[in-house]
């Protein structure tokens, strides 16, 4: 990595960090300093950056691990993230978007239910988009563990769904 600017390689990062440490701590204060503590680790180890492969993975794992930290100390809080989404639904069918609000939230108490490491996989790949390698790089696990949490974490929902 030649020329690595905090500016616009890391810095443009803080959206999806806040978002892992947010369903993480479930606090938005709490996912506000994560970030502010992740960016500053990751400009401490500026010097460190050349032999970094992926400074994305490894500011995630930064965020992960403080979050889950925080998480520990100060124990899991029971708010839910459907707070977090105040979009408004344009529908025809009221009764359509009742549902699938409903369907939404009931997805999101399950995902907020998963095992830790269940949850921060499934957040990572199906809401995030990111490879299994990248994954297994920033929880520190190999790629078939990955799938494997993931396959689990997704049956979990699913049959959640369906009760």
């Amino acid at each position: 990595m030649e020329n690595i600017s905090f500016r616009t390689i890391v810095l443009p990062l803080g959206d999806r960090l806040y978002r892992l440490a947010l369903r993480i701590t479930m606090n938005r204060a709490e996912a506000e300093d994560v970030v502010q503590d992740t960016l500053l680790k990751v400009w401490e180890c500026r010097s460190e950056w050349e032999q970094i492969g992926n400074l994305e993975a490894f500011a995630m794992t930064i965020c992960r691990n403080r979050a889950i930290d925080i998480t520990k100390r100060v124990g899991r809080n029971a708010a839910s993230l459907d707070v977090v989404d105040n979009r408004r639904q344009t529908t025809d069918n009221g009764q359509q978007s009742l549902e699938a609000h409903e369907q939404l939230s009931l997805v999101r108490r399950l995902m907020d239910n998963l095992p830790e490491v269940q949850r921060t996989i499934m957040l990572l790949r199906d809401v995030e988009g990111r490879s299994y390698q990248e994954i297994a790089q920033v929880l520190g696990i190999s790629e078939i563990q990955v799938k494997v949490y993931l396959h689990r974490a997704r049956t979990k929902v699913k049959n959640g769904v369906k009760d």
